[in-house]
């Protein structure tokens, strides 16, 4: 299993990015399917999760209305939509899934078992 996460980058409050995460060695339509983030000093936090059919999703209340996690499986990939960006946004973003798990809230809620190496959004005037 190998997750590749990139698209960060630095931009400014109010603005947009998009996170890709591409997958190797298993179907990424599978297993749920998450993103998580780690800012400087502070522990690991999970911002979106999808379920395996791609009709559950979870988002922690800061960043609900301004995140969106999709999934293409043509391409064996995973987004993460970010839109009206904070500064306090700005951390280093991690794609994760667990294979046999499907429930997104439950992914958004423990320890993956496999993660991309991150990708570090900066988020500054």
């Amino acid at each position: 299993v190998q997750l590749q996460a990139f698209g960060g980058g630095l931009v400014q409050p109010g603005g947009s990015l998009r996170l890709s995460c591409a997958a190797s060695g298993f179907t990424l339509d599978r297993p749920a399917i998450g993103w998580f983030r780690q800012a400087p000093g502070k522990e690991r936090e999970a911002v979106s999760c999808l379920s395996t059919n791609n009709d559950i999703t979870y988002y922690p209340d800061f960043v609900k209305g301004r995140f969106t996690i999709s999934r293409d499986k043509t391409k064996n990939t995973e987004y993460l939509q970010m839109n009206n960006l904070r500064p306090e946004d700005t951390a280093v973003y991690y794609c994760a899934t667990e294979l046999g798990l499907s429930s997104s809230y439950v992914l958004c809620h423990r320890e993956p078992r496999s993660w991309g190496q991150g990708t570090l959004v900066t988020v500054s005037s």
